[in-house]
């Protein structure tokens, strides 16, 4: 049977890599035109190289409207409409509240709201055009927050209610909004993080299932290609992450405290250290892309 997406276009953000490069393959594999936007140019090339003929990149900042316009406005001349756009572009900062970098708080509220939101509103005269379809990527943690990633929580959490707000805005316009939940998925973002924090790998062993499931960045795009298809209000990775949802209190709850409690007793001082001696609170790669500053001085 012929894909739904066949000509269709699709726009992605945060698209050099990870989640947003590998949904860009399944969808060109089910026959989208795809536009690939991020700050990675050599990255973007390659990956619409490997695509095939009929697909565009766009070097593109989503906390920059202007540079955002220039990619939606170029997508249009190279393809003449949008049907779809996934807002999948995220940072996600090291630290606790009390320690943790105030810019990098600053900066992935910045990238990870902002961004959607700047996304969705320049996307949105094409898509309503097209009668089309807006997938935001937001996270479990929207609903199973853990300490040591408050930046990540509170802007995912944000994600999913600004495509909530959205889907209700929209609907009278024949326009689908969908909001994406992936547990860990293995991607250079966790890798990094587990590679720069010990005691991030510790704090993730420890979680009950399904909090603690990894899950193949493949098996992710399918789940993201077929939510684009069936224009999913929600899509979850693994699928048992709606149960999370549906109980999205419990992650919060006394019960759960109290298991966790002595643990996170010694692995939050543990991650304050560990990210104090790094100097930084984004992995390296991200540190340079984003052209964020060195940790401040708590208190600043």
């Amino acid at each position: 049977m012929p894909s739904t997406m066949s000509g269709k276009v699709v726009l992605i953000t945060g698209a050099a890599r990870g989640i947003g490069a590998q949904t860009a393959r399944e969808l060109a594999r089910r026959g989208a035109r795809l536009s690939l936007t991020g700050l990675e140019p050599d990255e973007l090339k390659a990956v619409t190289a490997e695509l095939g003929d009929g697909h565009t990149w766009f070097e593109a900042d989503v906390t920059d409207p202007d540079s955002l316009q220039a990619a939606i406005d170029g997508t249009v001349a190279a393809h003449g409409r949008i049907d779809v756009v996934i807002a999948n572009a995220g940072i996600a900062p090291f630290g606790t509240v009390q320690n943790g970098d105030p810019h990098a708080f600053t900066k992935t509220i910045d990238v990870n709201i902002n961004g959607v939101f700047h996304t969705a509103r320049l996307a949105l005269p094409h898509v309503i055009e097209q009668r089309g379809y807006v997938l935001v990527v937001s996270s479990l943690s929207a609903f199973a927050p853990m300490g040591g990633m408050a930046a990540y929580t509170a802007s995912k959490a944000g994600a999913e209610a600004l495509a909530s707000a959205l889907s209700s805005e929209v609907a009278h316009l024949g326009v689908a909004v969908g909001s994406a939940h992936p547990s860990w998925i293995d991607t250079d973002l966790v890798r990094d993080a587990k590679a720069d924090l010990p005691s991030f790998r510790e704090m993730r062993k420890r979680l009950p299932w399904p909090m603690h499931a990894t899950t193949t960045v493949e098996k992710c795009a399918i789940a993201f290609a077929d939510a684009v298809e069936r224009r999913s209000r929600r899509v979850y990775v693994p699928r048992p992450v709606m149960l999370m949802h549906w109980l999205r209190n419990l992650p919060a709850s006394k019960l759960v405290a109290r298991i966790m409690a002595p643990s996170l007793r010694k692995i939050m001082p543990e991650m304050e250290r560990e990210v104090a001696a790094l100097g930084r609170s984004f992995s390296a790669r991200n540190q340079a892309l984003q052209g964020t500053p060195k940790q401040a001085p708590r208190g600043k």
